[in-house]
């Protein structure tokens, strides 16, 4: 009964600890939600930047139809800038809660990702808002017309709240597709694909990519290739970097076998 009572032990030890990071993710995601609430209308702002340049001079309008969806959109707004905000608190309580567990090497091998992480995040993030979004908001906004054949104008008026679950979905789906390097860095680490695995099916990658882009991206041509092709890059990329930490790894198993004793 005693071993019993001694194993549930570091159990109890891991939950207190898991219960104590967690909450200091919360704390600073609530930090993070008031202060990203007080600039909410600077930050919506910021999003809607690349639909106004596409409207072009004479401007565009965006409208409500419902009475509490503008202070909705602020809240989301809020939520969205939070959940930026406090991921590197969120990344650092993680890695203190698996770090001592990890032996020495582990860490030396793992950090590099976690570092990687909002990097590659940040570059998919800036990919939409500076060249995806603008340019497929100008091709939408081509629809727009004065009078068609039947006599009515087509104009544009998006909603408050389409309009910032469109960009956000926009931004999160890029930057979780520049996540592919350290997804297929770190299963490769795992041991769970090789790199040869990966260059045999080079060509069911290329069609997945276009998949996902065709599913992430509205349906029109540019926006899918402007997802699709970094993927395929990504993709080289990933087996360029494999490529490399396998022949570091190879020399360094080199290096650390014992010598063979000499023949008498």
């Amino acid at each position: 009964m005693k071993d019993i009572d001694d194993s549930k032990a570091p159990l109890l030890d891991h939950l207190i600890e898991l219960r104590r990071r967690l909450l200091y993710c919360v704390i600073a995601t609530g930090i993070c939600f008031a202060i990203a609430y007080y600039f909410s209308s600077e930050i919506f702002a910021i999003l809607t930047r690349p639909l106004i340049d596409a409207f072009g001079p004479e401007g565009g309008t965006l409208i409500y139809t419902k009475l509490y969806e503008a202070f909705f959109v602020e809240i989301k707004v809020a939520l969205f800038a939070a959940a930026l905000l406090a991921f590197p608190v969120i990344a650092s309580q993680l890695w203190a809660f698996v770090a001592p567990g990890l032996y020495r090497q582990e860490k030396r091998a793992l950090l590099p990702f976690i570092l990687a992480t909002p990097l590659l995040f940040g570059a998919g993030a800036s990919l939409a808002y500076f060249v995806v979004m603008p340019t497929a908001f100008r091709f939408f906004l081509g629809f727009q017309k004065s009078e068609t054949a039947e006599g009515l104008a087509q104009t544009a008026l998006p909603t408050m709240e389409s309009y910032l679950s469109f960009v956000m979905h926009f931004i999160f789906a890029f930057g979780i597709a520049f996540l592919l390097p350290v997804l297929l860095i770190l299963l490769e680490r795992a041991g769970i694909v090789q790199r040869a695995t990966l260059i045999s099916g080079r060509r069911y990658a290329i069609v997945a990519a276009f998949v996902i882009a065709a599913v992430a991206t509205p349906p029109d041509v540019v926006s899918q290739l402007m997802l699709a092709i970094p993927l395929v890059l990504l993709y080289e990329i990933s087996l360029m970097v494999i490529w490399f930490t396998e022949r570091r790894r190879a020399k360094n198993n080199v290096e650390t076998l014992p010598a063979e004793p000499a023949a008498e």
